[in-house]
Parts: structure tokens; C-alpha cells; sequence
């Protein structure tokens, strides 16, 4: 599939319509290039480079897999304050490469630094020195293939006198496009609120479509904010709003050597910095971010590989949010029930079995199942209005719940994920072909 952006637009693509993409525009002192490197057979854009000409204030969620690929490696080593540059490689993941795949990076972020230095000294009264360590690295792609660090070099020249010092929806469109591997369509989400009196803007970006499900990040994910705030409270924001998003998602139930998730400040917002995540101040944008997070882990789910369903599941009234999540994610994860709501089969047996499969407790006889709004088990029994081809049909639908209440406690979980379909075989048998 060719992912240029003059082919995007039409009916062969899901949400192909421009219409349907948020109208994400200009934040300062955010800078956008893209291009094609040649890392695909087909020419695509698969290099994408935010640079940020005065610095930005940052904080990352990485992978917690015990595989962890050279550009996670690099990326936790950086001691620098704020970062210049964050690029984006597609088609190679740079995972078991060894130390020829660090080292691929430290020459890139040496060629790379020099040439926004350069950059500085062109377009800056007071220009500043960027260094290797001011580079974020995120790469997506096949893991164990050797890097192709020659052609990403030789496309930095290319990739730096392309730079948008102004952006719109279009070059955000394109950017995005620029980072999908198996995805179908671009994910780009935005927000606005105040922090104070000061207007601010959220944008974000993700990819991912298959090998999706959390270990403290999944698939890619990317907030910009013109905000001023500290790195240390951007952390905070991160954390505590990704165990309701990204992490709160899964389409197969496996988690990726690269995943990453991170946020960067502008601070080119009128506010005062904010540097605690008790300020009151502080309310709209958390939740604005999470809106925004939130927005694009759905749209990963959405367009999971193969997926015909996107399915939310609910467990309600456990006696910790722990369990309700391991409730939630062994639904979600069970390749049984994943076939059967491809299958439009109300095959309800299979949710209690990965109910009871969870290790999380349950009695049986306060346990309540809904598919939609059918009750199906009624505390441990069959409902007596219960008919199933009322649910047959209902599973016929794009969007499907499934909702378990326990009756135990007062905590919930709300996880989002997909059916498994032959497309998904399809897709993963002949990824690398």
C-alpha cells in the first residue's frame, strides 16, 4: 500500500476524507519536515523530523519489555535538559541489532546535529549549539533487520531544508502518513484549554495497528503543546493519564520492543511555568491531554490489523482496579472471544471463561455479563429474558460492549480493543514479503 499523500484521499483508505481529520494547525516553536529515504520498495514518505528551534521541555513513557530496541536504549541515556530534534524512522525497527544499531545512531545524531546547528546559525539572532544528546530517536518497523543507516544519512541533507517553520493540517496529515507501517490510516488528535488566563494547544500523533497491547506504552505516541510547563509535571501528566488511554488498549496482546510515548513543551504560551501537578491551574490541561490521548488510542484500536469490531469492555464494582483490568484485558485478549465476535456469535460462554481465566476473584452467584444492553448472566444465571438472537443481531454492529459487573467492591476498568479476523493472519503471514 502506497501512503503518499496525494493518494491517501480516497475511498480505498478508511476515513479517507480530509474533512474527518481534526483541523490541527501552527504551534510555536514547532518545526515539521518529511521524506521519502527509499526504506520501502514503493516511494513513501518514512522519515519524519520535529525539530524545535528553541529547545523543548519533555518526558517519555517507554516499553517495560525486556527487549528493548537501540533507540529505547539511546533515548533513556539522554541527560540533556530539552531536546532539538525527535526523528522518526519507519520500516526498521532497530531491535537485536547490537551495537551496529546504537552506533547507527550516534552517527545520525552527529550528521543530524551539525546540520540543525547550521540551521540555527542561518535562521537564529542568537544561535545555539546542538549536540547528539539533544536527539530523540523513534523507529517502527521489522525487528532483527539490519539498520539502514546509510540511507537515513544520506537523506538527513534533504530532510532539514524541507522544514516547515509553520505548519498546517495538510503537512500534520503528512507527517502522520510518514510514520505508519501496517496502519490503514493516520491517527492525529488536538485539544485546546486555558492554563490560566493563557490560551494553549495539545496536538497529537500516533501509529500503530497491530502488536498492540500495554506494558507502561503502547505503539507510538506523540503530544505537543505550546504549554509552559516543566518537564518533571509533563511526567506526571504522562503518568497519570496513560493508564486510562494507551494503556488501556490491545488488539493481538503483544507488546512491542519500541514503544514509546512523549510529550514536549513548547513553552511558547503566555502562562507562567507551571512546575507542580497540584496546581489548580493545571486541571484543564490534564484532562485536555487526556482527552487527546484517549483519542488516539482509540484510533490505534479502530484500526487494528483486520479488525471488523471495535469493542469496548467494561468491568465494574471489583474489589481493585487491578483486577478489574486483568478482567478486562483476559476478555479482550482471548483469542476465543476475539473469533467469536468476528463470528457475530453471542457465544457468552467464552466471556466467562476469561473471566474466570483472569486469577482476579469472582462469585459466581453476584456475577453479571452484559453484551450491549442485553443482560445475558444474572447474578450466575442465565437471564430470564434472555434471547439470543436479540444479541445475535446486535453483534452484527461495528461497535460492540461487553460490560461485567462483579459486584464486589467499587473499582472499574475500561479496556478498548478488536475481533481477530482472517485479515489479521493474512496481513502478519505476509508482513515482511
Amino acid at each position: 500500500m502506497d501512503f503518499s499523500i496525494n493518494n491517501f484521499f480516497d475511498i480505498k483508505h478508511k476515513d479517507s476524507k480530509i474533512g474527518h481529520f481534526q483541523d490541527l494547525e501552527h504551534i510555536d516553536g514547532l518545526s515539521i519536515s518529511t521524506v521519502s529515504s527509499g526504506l520501502y520498495d514503493k516511494k513513501r514518505d518514512d522519515l519524519v523530523l520535529f525539530y524545535f528551534r528553541d529547545g523543548v521541555n519533555y518526558a517519555s513513557l517507554f516499553t517495560q519489555s525486556k527487549i528493548i530496541s537501540e533507540n529505547i536504549k539511546w533515548n533513556k541515556r539522554i541527560k540533556e535538559k530539552k531536546i532539538f530534534g525527535l526523528l522518526i524512522n519507519t520500516r526498521n525497527a532497530n531491535a537485536l541489532t547490537g551495537k551496529d544499531g546504537y552506533n547507527s545512531l550516534k552517527k545520525i545524531s552527529l550528521k543530524l546535529s551539525k546540520l540543525l546547528t547550521d540551521k540555527q546559525t542561518l535562521d537564529e539572532d542568537e544561535p545555539k549549539k546542538i549536540k547528539p544528546g539533544h536527539i530523540l530517536f523513534a523507529c517502527t518497523g521489522t525487528i532483527g533487520e539490519k539498520f539502514p543507516e546509510k540511507k537515513i544519512t544520506d537523506n538527513l541533507i534533504n530532510l532539514v531544508e524541507k522544514i516547515k517553520y509553520t505548519q498546517n493540517k495538510l503537512i500534520w496529515i503528512k507527517a502522520a502518513l510518514g510514520i505508519m507501517t501496517t496502519d490503514t490510516k493516520p491517527k492525529l488528535s488536538m485539544a485546546e484549554c486555558k492554563v490560566g488566563n493563557s490560551d494553549v494547544k495539545i496536538y497529537g500523533m500516533a501509529k500503530g495497528s497491530g502488536m498492540i497491547f500495554p506494558n507502561m506504552a503502547t505503539t507510538l505516541g506523540f503530544i505537543f503543546t505550546d504549554a509552559n510547563i516543566s518537564s518533571s509535571v509533563l511526567k506526571q501528566v504522562l503518568n497519570l493519564n496513560v493508564k486510562t488511554t494507551f494503556n488501556a488498549i490491545s488488539v493481538d496482546g503483544d507488546c512491542s520492543t519500541n514503544d514509546m510515548i512523549s510529550i514536549f513543551s513548547t513553552a511558547k504560551s503566555s502562562n507562567k511555568q507551571i512546575n507542580s501537578i497540584n496546581d489548580p491551574k493545571l486541571k484543564n490541561f490534564i484532562s485536555s491531554v487526556h482527552e487527546v490521548m484517549l483519542n488516539l488510542a482509540k484510533r490505534v484500536v479502530s484500526d487494528g490489523e483486520g479488525a471488523t469490531k471495535f469493542v469496548i469492555v467494561k468491568c465494574k464494582n471489583s474489589k481493585s482496579e487491578k483486577e478489574a483490568k486483568n478482567i478486562c484485558f483476559s476478555i479482550a485478549n482471548s483469542p476465543l472471544v476475539k473469533t467469536a465476535l468476528f463470528g457475530q456469535d453471542p457465544n457468552w460462554g467464552r466471556i466467562a471463561m476469561a473471566i474466570g481465566k483472569s486469577g482476579s476473584k469472582v462469585n459466581t452467584e453476584k456475577l453479571t455479563i452484559m453484551i450491549g444492553s442485553y443482560i445475558v448472566l444474572h447474578k450466575g444465571k442465565l437471564d430470564k429474558n434472555y434471547n439470543e438472537s436479540d444479541v445475535a443481531q446486535y453483534m452484527k454492529n461495528e461497535n460492540i460492549e461487553i460490560c461485567v459487573d462483579l459486584s464486589l467492591g467499587s473499582k472499574n476498568f475500561t479496556a478498548y480493543s478488536t475481533d481477530l479476523s482472517n485479515e489479521y493472519i493474512q496481513i502478519n503471514s505476509d508482513y515482511r514479503s
